[in-house]
């Protein structure tokens, strides 16, 4: 089946007979798609609508078929060496499944992933963290890294404190300081969320989704009306949909 994806993105790509839009596209204007879509296969997990997933995983999959046939075409790699490659990888990290290590599990994984970034160039503990993750991930991500060699607050005191100190420094900033302040608040409130074990990323979406729930419980309440009433009229309705929903 993988043979009839990749022949049909070769037929895309045909500079002579291709599709006017795919021949044209890079790796840096595909990759915004690829990043939509992996969020679209979360959003169906998420929704737990199985029929979405299978079409989103066939999307993110054309992601890897179209990035790959991109390196082909420029003598890089195939789709083949990325396959072959993943397959190694997970091969050489379960020593203890498929070669002769006899136990093993997460914490073995985690000293095969220290090996292989200790034989790269880049020795800092930062290293390999994705400057493409979304911005809450990639913070802790970052912070988690840098707890590994001691640099981390002992307890949520920290962090809290942290987060007074930079609510300060917004409130004190100018016009043009205040993006970078705004900035360092979240990071420390990434930092504190953190200290409880709470993954930021899930925690936003979930406040995501309970301030569209309301809003739009406040728009049907409303109706046509909504965008007309006043800002009290507004929070009185919102403080009536949160009633409802407790």
């Amino acid at each position: 089946m993988i043979d009839r994806l990749l022949a049909i993105m070769a037929r895309l790509r045909d500079p002579k007979t291709g599709c006017e839009w795919d021949t044209v596209q890079t790796f840096e204007t595909i990759a915004p798609y690829t990043i939509e879509e992996a969020y679209e296969v979360a959003d169906a997990i998420e929704r737990k609508d199985m029929a979405d997933l299978k079409d989103e995983l066939g999307d993110l999959l054309l992601q890897v078929v179209f990035h790959s046939r991109m390196a082909e075409e420029a003598g890089i790699f195939s789709f083949d060496d990325v396959v072959n490659a993943i397959s190694d990888k997970m091969e050489r990290r379960h020593p203890h499944i498929f070669g002769d290590a006899v136990a093993g599990g997460h914490h073995l994984w985690e000293m095969i992933k220290a090996e292989e970034r200790a034989a790269k160039p880049d020795q800092s503990a930062l290293a390999g963290v994705a400057v493409g993750l979304p911005a809450l991930l990639r913070a802790e991500k970052l912070q988690k890294r840098a707890a590994r060699t001691g640099f981390d607050w002992p307890d949520a005191s920290g962090p809290r404190a942290k987060i007074d100190e930079e609510i300060a420094e917004v409130e004190a900033a100018s016009d043009a300081e205040r993006e970078e302040e705004i900035g360092d608040l979240l990071f420390a409130t990434v930092n504190w969320a953190r200290k409880f074990g709470i993954d930021p990323e899930v925690a936003l979406r979930g406040a995501n989704a309970k301030f569209e729930r309301r809003f739009r419980a406040m728009e049907a309440h409303a109706g046509d009306a909504f965008p007309t009433l006043d800002l009290d009229a507004q929070e009185a309705l919102w403080q009536r949909v949160k009633s409802d929903a407790a």
